[in-house]
């Protein structure tokens, strides 16, 4: 026996494929995309060796401003997937519960990793700050942003039928 399809009255995420992807696009381009938009935080003067509690990653910069255009261009075209989504009610708004903490986590790994590379004199005083301050903040985000998850997903669950 197979299980109750969704009626479009009740708008469920785990059967619409589509709306899956566009949310995993989204989660996996926003720190790429906020990485290359933040750009290389160094405050090494020309001609000085710089210290760094990261060594950055050798990206060639072609391939780091591909990355950058097209993570941006994924990230925003799946919002607007998502949001027309929710617009026509394929998609329940509640989810979004969801997103923005995902999409706030994304933002904050991002924007953490070019100041933990950034190359300084001496200490890299933001690098610390980002491992005190950013991973309590990430881990507190995707923590609640799984638990809503859960929440709203065994909400969707119907009742239990009995044996058939």
């Amino acid at each position: 026996m197979t299980g109750p399809v969704p009626s479009r009255d009740s708008p469920d995420l785990s059967a619409r494929w589509d709306l899956v992807l566009a949310v995993a696009v989204l989660v996996i381009a926003t720190p790429v995309a906020t990485w290359w938009l933040v750009g290389d935080r160094s405050t090494v003067p020309a001609g000085a060796v710089p210290d760094y509690a990261f060594q950055p990653w050798d990206v060639n910069p072609g391939v780091a401003h591909a990355a950058g255009i097209g993570s941006v261009v994924a990230a925003l075209v799946a919002l607007l997937v998502l949001g027309r989504a929710t617009g026509r009610n394929r998609l329940d708004p509640r989810w979004w519960g969801v997103f923005v903490p995902l999409l706030a986590a994304g933002v904050t790994v991002g924007f953490g990793w070019r100041v933990m590379t950034a190359g300084v004199i001496g200490a890299n005083i933001g690098a610390g700050l980002m491992i005190l301050l950013g991973g309590p903040v990430v881990a507190a985000l995707l923590i609640g942003a799984i638990a809503y998850a859960i929440r709203l997903s065994l909400r969707r669950r119907p009742p239990d039928q009995g044996p058939a």
